[in-house]
């Protein structure tokens, strides 16, 4: 299947977020730079501002975008936060209108090879949860009644992308719920899933590879598996920030957070206009 289809005003796409809130995301990182859903919920939040400043021009948010959060824990279901609580896919335009702003302390260069901490103000739509096991299943298949709804109405779109963020075993094998959201596809493709895995191991990043061989764990390797190939038009969209083998998948172990959320802002920009 082609992935070429235009992402415009007429012909949107959506992108649903699938975030584990088990209580093994109140572990900090391996760098010990803080809680893992913390670090989650602010690259979320990054993304929703990345992808409304990309998507403005004189002060208009084009709605190119449809965006679900779904968050899996103690329950499975809609995980925006404020005036978006319980909204299973929401424009872009409409996220733009909603967010909570926080004051945050934010390290700036002085310009002389020091730094400097200034105060700045932070939207936020999604708020970190840690609570609870890991019912990917359950996620996988409440994506996949979001994404099918939404494909009845826009059957030409570039299609959906799923992005799961964990960092633990799951309940049960979900092989077989991501593999029914997979097969859901638009006249222009298959449903697309990524999966970034937060692990508490430390060991060096993976990203995009073309094969389990070099993962260390069996969750690692179950979300691989579950990780749908890099369309050619991606990996071309993806150039030179990434190069990228033709069977790359969409899969990070312990990558950078921002690295995974620049990915998929660079992977894309299809024709958007």
């Amino acid at each position: 299947m082609a992935y070429t289809a235009e992402i415009s005003r007429n012909n949107p796409t959506c992108l649903v977020f699938m975030i584990d809130q088990s209580g093994s995301m109140a572990d900090a990182l391996p760098d010990g730079s803080g809680q893992k859903a913390n670090a989650v919920a602010d690259a979320i939040n990054k993304l929703l501002q990345n992808f409304i400043v990309r998507n403005t021009a004189t002060e208009v948010v084009y709605d190119r975008f449809h965006i679900s959060v779904i968050g899996y824990g103690t329950t499975v279901g809609p995980a925006f936060g404020g005036a978006l609580k319980g909204e299973g896919i929401v424009p872009l335009s409409v996220i733009a209108e909603h967010p909570r702003m926080e004051s945050r302390m934010k390290k700036m260069s002085d310009g002389a090879g020091g730094v400097f901490e200034q105060q700045v103000t932070f939207p936020v739509w999604f708020d970190p949860i840690a609570n609870g096991s890991t019912p990917m299943g359950q996620a996988f298949d409440q994506a996949a009644a979001v994404v099918s709804g939404w494909l009845s109405a826009h059957p030409g779109c570039f299609p959906p992308i799923v992005l799961n963020i964990s960092d633990g075993e799951p309940d049960a094998d979900p092989t077989s719920e991501a593999d029914r959201l997979k097969r859901l596809s638009s006249n222009d493709g298959e449903v697309l899933v990524f999966n970034a895995h937060v692990s508490s191991e430390g060991g060096a990043p993976i990203k995009y590879p073309e094969s389990d061989a070099g993962l260390p764990n069996p969750n690692a390797k179950l979300l691989y598996k579950l990780s749908s190939v890099l369309p050619q038009k991606m990996r071309d969209l993806a150039k030179p920030e990434f190069q990228l083998p033709e069977n790359s998948r969409g899969f990070v172990y312990n990558g950078d957070l921002v690295d995974i959320i620049n990915f998929l802002d660079i992977g894309t920009r299809v024709a958007a206009r």
